[in-house]
């Protein structure tokens, strides 16, 4: 029997997520089995500790199209999306957090541009990227503080031009994919940063949306995981001037 052509692959990357992936999926199978699209989810288990595991197992009779590689050892987002996006079938490949806090909606709005041409579609929360982007409900101050000059470095260092380098939404065609991420090697959270670097450099056509995105409470991410950022933009720096990376 011919492989289904899928339209749509969604990756998650999972790390504890026992009490918050059930809504997410529920969100996901409704708004794709209302599109009448093909699609497939793909999570990511990255070295949990918790029930997550149950979980998924619990839910695999009820989410359609539901797919999990489970990991024992904990490596990171950035190997976790890495490895998601290339074992992944889908002519579009999403990655999105497991809270929901872009909701899948948002990808109505990235569909027109691939239909235009674009290779890579990203979300951003800051209105200096497009209008209309905000956090309706706002990371802790200390969060948007560090985060924002951590931008400002970023932009000085390797990405300029791109404001909201972070938000955890993006969408590649699948030729992007094998580009960009088969030689990515950020484990971390600056794995943002470095693909689309990359996909600068390989003269990738990018497109922005603007988002309403919600800060969750229970949020992975640390204020001071921002300065681990900031090392892994000086590494993608040097990665470029090493010539490490194939373009």
């Amino acid at each position: 029997m011919p492989q289904q052509d899928i339209s749509v692959s969604v990756i998650i990357p999972a790390y504890n997520e026992a009490e918050r992936i059930p809504k997410t999926l529920r969100r996901l199978q409704q708004y794709f089995s209302a599109q009448g699209s093909t699609y497939e989810i793909i999570i990511v288990v990255d070295g949990i500790s918790n029930d997550t595991r149950k979980v998924l197992g619990e839910m695999a009779c009820e989410i359609r199209h539901l797919k999990v590689i489970d990991r024992p050892i904990n490596h990171g987002k950035g190997y976790s999306v890495r490895e998601g996006m290339l074992k992944a079938s889908g002519r579009v490949r999403l990655f999105t957090d497991a809270d929901n806090s872009c909701d899948i909606s948002h990808f109505d709005k990235m569909r027109p541009l691939f239909d235009e041409g674009y290779d890579i579609v990203i979300a951003s929360r800051n209105p200096r990227d497009v209008p209309g982007a905000r956090q309706v409900i706002a990371q802790p101050w200390i969060k948007r503080v560090v985060g924002h000059i951590g931008n400002i470095l970023i932009q000085l260092i390797v990405l300029p031009g791109i404001w909201d380098t972070q938000c955890g939404f993006k969408a590649f065609r699948a030729e992007a994919v094998e580009r960009i991420f088969s030689q990515a090697e950020i484990d971390g959270w600056g794995f943002d940063l470095e693909v689309l670097a990359m996909a600068r450099a390989l003269n990738l056509k990018i497109g922005i949306i603007a988002v309403a995105w919600v800060n969750d409470a229970r949020s992975r991410v640390r204020w001071f995981d921002y300065f681990r950022v900031l090392g892994e933009t000086i590494r993608v720096r040097r990665n470029f001037w090493a010539g490490k990376y194939k373009l």
